[in-house]
């Protein structure tokens, strides 16, 4: 059996009297991608945050590679190797594609400010060249290389999605956590972003811990599924066993259970 990379154990949060998570529990498979989904306020991205250290539970806890993170920083849980994208943009839009990608390295670098006036004795240009290299093998696997100069904050919105995943990737992570990633894009775009995230997991072996809207793409590129309902946790199995389940049919689908099965879904905004 494939050891789970994330373990969440009864997890719940609060924001005075709202509860946003109420003891949550789920493990996520190393190598696996996991989607999350369920209408706007059920809690999704409280989850996230809660996951890459943004928000602080009030109980529970959290293991990444089997180590007790709930109380990491984001910075630390970067360090082990847990990337992050957000649902609104958070590129910087004033640099180039490049050095946007860049900062995603910089929690790896050796060198620091008392080393790196010795730019050539201390090995900083080397390990320079080192992380440039990775960056430019980010930029090849996502195709923007005839961006890479551009200033992030004239591209388009698929493009810049696409950037924010570059930067997560060039963290080197072990997880990688999707908060809509495909929100805002038209259909070409999405069939290239849902591709992109099959190639990671599957090329780069990261895991994939992911918020999603449109079913179609969850249920095609997911081994996993989770429904969160006000908070709770209202069914984590197979794609398949999520879709058949009569309360998913009825809340999210708008399906009696007695309806046949549609022969697509394509989205859940209807219900978020």
């Amino acid at each position: 059996m494939t050891a789970s990379i994330l373990n969440v154990e009864n997890i719940s949060l609060a924001f005075g009297g709202v509860k946003a998570l109420t003891d949550v529990s789920f493990s996520v498979k190393e190598g696996s991608v996991f989607s999350i989904i369920g209408p706007n306020g059920a809690g999704k991205t409280s989850m996230l945050n809660c996951i890459s250290g943004r928000y602080t539970p009030n109980s529970g806890n959290i293991f990444f590679n089997n180590k007790n993170v709930t109380s990491l920083q984001p910075n630390d849980r970067a360090d082990l190797g847990m990337g992050r994208t957000f649902q609104n943009l958070a590129l910087f839009g004033h640099m180039s594609v490049l050095d946007n990608i860049m900062v995603g390295r910089h929690h790896l670098l050796k060198n620091n400010w008392l080393t790196g006036p010795l730019y050539w004795a201390s090995g900083a240009q080397k390990e320079e060249l080192e992380h440039r290299r990775k960056v430019e093998e980010v930029i090849d696997f996502l195709e923007i290389s005839h961006i890479r100069k551009s200033i992030a904050g004239t591209l388009s919105y698929g493009l810049r999605k696409r950037v924010e995943l570059a930067r997560a990737m060039a963290l080197n992570p072990k997880l990688i956590l999707l908060d809509e990633p495909m929100a805002g894009m038209n259909l070409e775009e999405k069939e290239d972003m849902a591709r992109y995230i099959l190639d990671l997991n599957e090329e780069f072996g990261i895991t994939v811990v992911m918020i999603e809207h449109d079913m179609g793409v969850v249920m095609d590129i997911s081994h996993e599924v989770m429904v969160l309902d006000f908070g709770k946790n209202l069914i984590c199995a197979k794609p398949e066993q999520v879709m058949a389940d009569p309360y998913v049919k009825r809340a999210y689908l708008g399906l009696e259970e007695a309806d046949s099965e549609p022969e697509e879904v394509n989205t859940l905004e209807e219900v978020s």
